[in-house]
C-alpha cells in the first residue's frame, strides 16, 4: 500500500505493507540510516525519532499509524550538528561506541522541548534509552549543558 509520509520536512510516498515498522521505512525505503535498530521491542531506544515532536520508538510504530504526522530523524534535527543537544554531546564527549546515540539525542531533544530545564528526576522519568557503554554520567552532564544553552 502507498503511504504519504513527511520526514524531515519533505513529503515522501512509500509503497510498503501497513504493518511495516517506521524504522524500516526510514532505513530501507528512504535511506535514512541514522536511526538504528537495537532490540526491536521498544526497550532500548536506539530507534527513537520524533513523531509530531514526541519521542517515538520507531521499531514498533507501524507506518499505518503515522498518518499525516511529521517525522524527524537524527538527520533532520539539524543540518550541521548545531542543535544544542548535539553541541552538548560533543562538548561532553558523550559517545563511546555511539550506536545508541542518535536515539538518545532524539529522546533528549524531545525532553528539552517539553521541559526546558529538567531536574535529575525529570531526566530519570523521561529518558529510558539504554547505553551499553554506560556513559550515563556524561549523558546527564550533556543534558544539563544543553538545558543551560
Amino acid at each position: 500500500m502507498a503511504y504519504k509520509i513527511k520526514v524531515n520536512g519533505k513529503e515522501h510516498t512509500v509503497d510498503v505493507d501497513d504493518d511495516t515498522p517506521l524504522l524500516w521505512v526510514l532505513r530501507d525505503t528512504l535511506g535514512l540510516t541514522g536511526t538504528k535498530f537495537g532490540c526491536g521491542i521498544s526497550m532500548c531506544g536506539a530507534c527513537t525519532v520524533h513523531v509530531n515532536g514526541s519521542a517515538t520508538r520507531s521499531c514498533v510504530t507501524p507506518i499505518s499509524s503515522v498518518g499525516a504526522a511529521s517525522v524527524t530523524t537524527i538527520e533532520g534535527l539539524s543540518p550541521d550538528r548545531s542543535h544544542k543537544v548535539q553541541q552538548a554531546w560533543i562538548a561532553e564527549d558523550v559517545p563511546q561506541c555511539g550506536y545508541c546515540q542518535s536515539g538518545m539525542i532524539m529522546a533528549v531533544a524531545a525532553l528539552l522541548a517539553q521541559t526546558p530545564k529538567p531536574t535529575d528526576s525529570d531526566i530519570n522519568s523521561a529518558i529510558s534509552n539504554i547505553c551499553c557503554c554506560g556513559t550515563y554520567q556524561r549523558i546527564r552532564r550533556a543534558i544539563h549543558r544543553a538545558a543551560a544553552a
